[in-house]
C-alpha cells in the first residue's frame, strides 16, 4: 500500500531536518546546507527549468521525476531558511477562495 502524500512529505521534512547535523562529506543534503541558501536556490531554479523542459518535450515520466527533484530541493531550501511546507500550506489556505488575479493585485508593489 502506498503511503499518503502527507506521510511522505512529513517523513522527508524530518529527514531533511536531521541531515542538517550530518557530515557534508557523507550526506548530499548536508552538503547543500553547507553551501548555503543561495546555492540551494540556484539548484531549485535548475530543477524548475528541467521540469519545464520535460513538459515541453511532452515526457510525462520525466515530468514526474523532475517534479520530485524540484519539490525535494524546494523543501531543502525551506528548511535551510527555517520554514516548512506548513508555512507554504498556511499561505495557500490564506489564498483559498480568492481569485489569483485579485490576490496578485493586492500584493504590495516593490
Amino acid at each position: 500500500m502506498m503511503k499518503s502524500t502527507s506521510d511522505i512529505l512529513d517523513k522527508l521534512e524530518q529527514t531533511l531536518r536531521a541531515r542538517k547535523q550530518a557530515d557534508s562529506e557523507k550526506s548530499y543534503v548536508a552538503s547543500l546546507y553547507a553551501k548555503g541558501s543561495r546555492k540551494i536556490a540556484q539548484k531549485v531554479g535548475e530543477e524548475a527549468v528541467e521540469t519545464a523542459m520535460a513538459v515541453a518535450a511532452g515526457d510525462r515520466v520525466e515530468l514526474v521525476k523532475e517534479s520530485a527533484d524540484l519539490l525535494f530541493h524546494l523543501m531543502v531550501l525551506l528548511e535551510a531558511e527555517g520554514l516548512s511546507l506548513d508555512d507554504v500550506a498556511a499561505e495557500l489556505a490564506n489564498r483559498e477562495g480568492l481569485s489569483g488575479h485579485d490576490e496578485k493585485a493586492a500584493r504590495p508593489k516593490p
